[in-house]
């Protein structure tokens, strides 16, 4: 039993910040009903903070904390909670992409100022001798973050069960109007929640990079994902069993890593055993517990006049014309553009969950990867080409089936969590084996005979563009396409006109995945190598936001996406041109989250207000009454009934 002893306080140590971050996250959600999977982001901004005053200025270590970790948890609090607020009368959908461009943009400002390099982070706190047991030492370090864990996840309880605001913090997302009738306002007790919340994500963020020693952008912005098993322990509402969970994950971790030593097949899941128990929480705690808290909207759909046929026809020859020159012109950045076109199928069976089936997917790279893998073991094995990107279609099918399975019980907010923690359980822990990728060396690819060229690969890859983009206008425009439609409007209405909303979620994942898969087989051609390190679940949240700006039409967006994150990048004369890139994309895609469903036309009334002619400005009693309207939510008349009163 000794041995497991070093083991277990490390479990302890590490799981008390998963519960400190798990604590500040659901603080949040359950307040406000905005789910913020950008919350380790504010915890890398702590953690920089912290180590640009202490280790740069040299600044004490106390000072720097107050700074760092209160100062910046309430400021950032206060700013986030005006965006928080229109994000809570949005579609999950866009308050998933809202948070994952915080997480996006924050790894790219950080990145652009100390590099892509992990920085050394110097302990925070003493690592001297406190007292042993079974003779391994426990450092103050270790005491310490212990029990201002317990402090903290205490006082919280007694600040929710005893104080005014905490009770106020309990009503307000239920119902924020009934809340003010008390004279209490909800705006500020939503404000409070950001700021503590905030704060319990920078002393996380502080508290893990010390406990690693290292300052990684990428691994602490997505402290959030080591946080969601701890949360779903606490069914994603209760604090104390929040807390303890990140506890009883970090055990958890701490004794598979001891077993792992001895049985390779072990080795991986430590790393991964949040993502496992998310995954088996999400598919074991009732339906019924599983409810999305706030305002929870449907996407808003908009049906738009349709251009005239000729100018639609235009449209495309023009496309077909360009697609077709491009070869001719690029000259060496010719395989950008081949990557580009391979992605075209990534993004519309991305666009075929998210767009028509009103469905989240954040392992999307996942599908991706199979497919590359499989059809490297196939060519490796003397299959032939074309055969060996139909394996890898079919391969990806039942892996779609089984994400299906938790999208059958679940819906928004708790698919997107279990579809991302199936992304990540994909990269940890799968790719390394002999099966997939194997080892950093990779698997060979290659090309048909008669396409070896990068011209002739690009007309390949376009005819399978081409072929992709068909398939899904036949889809969106057959029976299944209503369905389809029909699952995102309302399941159970599709249930009780006695069709099976269940079946229809199973083919959509299943045709989903065979195209991505495709599409990763197919890009796998392009270099003649594969490895793991080209497929990481973050790439799935990059192309999730690329492909929510790049527009409203699933076709149009497949399109543009891929020019935006690939081809755009080679063209920019900048060595940091995918950092700025990425930031861009981050920015917009908060921008585009909140300007959804209604924020555009609600913006620009107000600005229209505040500065327009004064003779176009409506009366005083109709600007009374707009801003004592609730916020829109799709699918309500509330937007209908502002637009008649300013006009």
């Amino acid at each position: 039993m000794s041995s497991y002893v070093p083991f277990l306080i490390i479990g302890i140590t590490v799981g008390t910040v998963y519960g400190l971050s798990a604590m500040g996250l659901v603080l949040t959600y359950k307040t406000t009903g905005v789910f913020n999977l950008g919350h380790g982001s504010i915890g890398v901004g702590s953690a920089v903070i912290f180590y640009q005053l202490r280790q740069k200025e040299h600044w004490p270590a106390w000072l720097a904390g107050v700074v760092a970790i209160l100062l910046f948890g309430v400021v950032v609090g206060a700013l986030i909670e005006p965006v928080a607020r229109r994000l809570a009368a949005v579609s999950t959908a866009y308050k998933v992409v809202a948070t994952v461009g915080l997480i996006l943009a924050v790894q790219a400002i950080v990145q652009l100022i100390y590099g892509t390099v992990a920085l050394t982070f110097q302990p925070a706190l003493s690592e001297k001798q406190a007292f042993t047991i079974t003779g391994v030492q426990v450092a103050w370090e270790n005491v310490i973050v212990t029990v201002f864990g317990i402090a903290s996840a205490a006082g919280l309880y007694l600040f929710f069960r005893s104080s005014r605001t905490g009770r106020s913090m309990r009503a307000v997302v239920d119902n924020p109007e009934l809340l003010d009738t008390t004279g209490i306002s909800p705006t500020k007790v939503r404000r409070i929640s950001w700021m503590i919340g905030c704060t319990f994500a920078a002393v996380s963020g502080v508290l893990l990079a010390s406990t690693q020693q290292q300052l990684d952008a990428i691994l602490l912005s997505l402290l959030v994902v080591q946080s969601l098993g701890a949360a779903a322990i606490g069914a994603f509402t209760n604090l104390p069993l929040s807390f303890a969970g990140g506890i009883i994950v970090g055990l958890l971790q701490a004794v598979v890593s001891k077993e792992a030593s001895a049985h390779t097949a072990l080795q991986g899941l430590d790393t991964n055993m949040p993502f496992l128990v998310l995954f088996a929480l999400l598919l074991l705690i009732p339906r019924r517990k599983l409810v999305e808290l706030g305002q929870v909207t449907k996407p808003r759909r908009t049906v738009r006049a349709p251009l005239p046929p000729l100018v639609r026809l235009s449209g495309v020859v023009a496309l077909a014309v360009g697609a077709c020159i491009v070869p001719f012109v690029v000259a060496e950045k010719l395989a950008t553009w081949n990557v580009a076109m391979s992605q075209v199928l990534l993004f519309l069976s991305l666009g075929l969950l998210v767009r028509t089936s009103g469905q989240i997917s954040l392992c999307q790279m996942g599908f991706f990867a199979v497919g590359a893998a499989t059809f490297g073991h196939m060519l490796g094995k003397g299959v032939p080409w074309l055969l060996a990107i139909v394996i890898a279609g079919l391969v990806a099918i039942p892996v779609g089936a089984f994400i299906a399975i938790p999208a059958i019980r679940l819906s928004g907010l708790y698919l997107a969590l279990a579809t991302l923690g199936f992304g990540v359980l994909l990269a940890n822990y799968f790719y390394g084996k002999h099966y997939f990728f194997g080892s950093r060396v990779g698997l060979h690819t290659g090309r048909p005979h008669a396409f070896e060229s990068d011209r002739r690969y690009y007309f390949l890859l376009m005819m399978f563009a081409v072929a992709g983009i068909v398939l899904v206008l036949l889809v969106e425009r057959a029976r299944l396409g209503r369905l389809l439609r029909g699952l995102a409007d309302s399941p159970m209405g599709l249930t009780t006109a006695g069709l099976s909303a269940n079946v229809t979620l199973v083919l959509v994942f299943c045709l989903s995945a065979a195209m991505a898969a495709v599409s990763g087989a197919l890009n796998a051609s392009v270099f003649g190598g594969i490895t793991q390190d080209s497929y990481s679940y973050v790439l799935s949240l990059v192309i999730l936001s690329v492909f929510v700006i790049s527009g409203s039409s699933t076709v149009t967006a497949s399109v543009i996406a891929p020019l935006l994150s690939v081809v755009v990048p080679v063209y920019i004369n900048n060595p940091n041109a995918t950092l700025w890139l990425q930031l861009g994309f981050g920015v917009v895609a908060i921008a585009t989250a909140v300007l959804s469903e209604g924020g555009a036309a609600m913006l620009f009334d107000r600005l229209r207000r505040m500065w327009g002619p004064q003779g176009h400005l409506p009366p005083a009693r109709f600007v009374r009454r707009l801003e004592e309207l609730p916020s829109p939510a799709a699918g309500s008349r509330t937007q209908e009934v502002r637009s008649h009163a300013v006009v």
